[in-house]
């Protein structure tokens, strides 16, 4: 049986589970909401505003603690491209690894990746709580333009 397809757009109207997954994560890499793909998520270089200024998703969907998912995502990332680079530096220079350069740029790895990382870490964690949690009415906010009255 074919899938249902939107009349004018002719895209489908309900999305496979990988369809789902290969939006969602293919927008979080580009550093775009999840929801709509619009760009312009953060205020500042780490900062992530309220909601996004496309569809109005509460980009912090819950009080405190919601940063614990976006810092595990980046805190495995960061450890498996260490964990990665190490042992191929390992492997490829044996017998005679380079130690020195093992030790400094371990040390520099470890607290670089985080920081270079940090930004698509969170929307990647906003990407994976909206396929676990699809969106509810009360994660959609509208904020009215600069300048309205209301």
């Amino acid at each position: 049986m074919p899938r249902p397809m939107h009349p004018d757009l002719h895209k489908p109207l309900e999305h496979t589970t990988r369809e789902k997954i290969s939006i969602l994560f293919g927008r979080g890499l580009l550093l775009r909401c999840p929801a709509c793909g619009q760009s312009g998520l953060f205020d500042g270089v780490f900062a992530l505003k309220r909601t996004c200024p496309g569809c109005g998703l509460l980009l912090k969907r819950e009080g405190n603690g919601y940063e614990l998912g976006s810092m595990v995502v980046n805190l495995v990332v960061a450890e498996l491209v260490w964990a990665v680079s190490f042992v191929a530096i390992l492997v490829w220079t044996w017998p005679n690894p380079p130690w020195d350069l093992l030790q400094w740029g371990s040390a520099v790895l470890m607290v670089a990746l985080p920081l270079a990382f940090l930004r698509h870490a969170r929307v990647l964690s906003l990407s994976l709580d909206l396929l676990l949690r699809p969106p509810e009415r009360r994660d959609l906010v509208r904020t009215p333009p600069p300048g309205a009255t209301c």
